[in-house]
């Protein structure tokens, strides 16, 4: 059971990786952007959920728990923000709240560790990675509240929702597989070469572009993403 899960987690990411690139630089709204969209968004969710499984069937994972949790997050709330209908709300997106909020919970009492000096271990470049991820999630939490509270989202801000989501999501898988999984076929001890980082940079210059273009352009999103939902 572990090696077929590790086959369908590393599977999953690989076809991830590839449709995600095509959806990230496919025509918004178009029948290639659309397809490649649902199968990175099905392999996704395949790689996430084995993650999951992994993270507890395998000894010393736990940290992978709650990876495969927020990237699964990530892609169910881009995904229905598109698939629903503008100014929407209701149990999905409550859901998603409530998610988001758990998954903030461990940050919360790792960066009181932190604070009070519980936590020595956590310094260097794992304190800044701690920082940026809580950072993140605080953010995605924010954004599922004002959700919620505002009554829907739509327009702009409703394209905006689903690229970041969906480019962070890529990144996350990106960084698994060239610092968690191409690393190891090195030889040697297990370590990851800076170059091996460098990666990580396409999705997240991919998510700054969409932002800018976005929000801060004439850009016709609201009818591409409209186009998306109904198809």
């Amino acid at each position: 059971m572990t090696t077929l899960a590790f086959i369908l987690h590393i599977g999953g990411g690989a076809l991830a990786l590839a449709t995600g690139l095509v959806a990230a630089l496919a025509t918004k709204g178009g029948r290639l952007h659309r397809m490649a969209g649902t199968v990175f968004f099905v392999s996704m969710l395949v790689m996430a959920t084995f993650a999951l499984w992994l993270s507890v069937a395998v000894p010393g994972q736990m940290g992978n728990l709650f990876g495969g949790g927020f990237t699964a997050y990530l892609v169910a709330t881009a995904w229905m923000t598109v698939r629903r209908e503008e100014r929407a709300v209701g149990a999905p997106e409550r859901i998603a709240l409530l998610v988001i909020l758990c998954l903030c919970a461990p940050f919360a009492f790792l960066l009181f560790q932190v604070a009070s000096g519980a936590a020595p271990q956590v310094r260097g470049p794992h304190l800044i990675a701690t920082y940026s991820v809580a950072a993140v999630v605080a953010l995605a939490a924010i954004c599922d509240a004002r959700v919620v509270l505002a009554g829907g989202i739509s327009g702009a801000p409703r394209i905006a929702r689903h690229l970041w989501r969906m480019c962070l999501a890529l990144t996350a898988a990106t960084g698994s597989a060239f610092t968690n999984g191409f690393a190891r076929f090195l030889p040697g001890p297990y370590h990851v070469p800076p170059v091996f980082f460098l990666p990580l940079f396409a999705p997240l210059a991919l998510l700054v572009f969409w932002m800018i273009r976005v929000r801060f352009t004439s850009w016709r999103g609201p009818d591409a993403v409209v186009v998306s939902a109904l198809g």
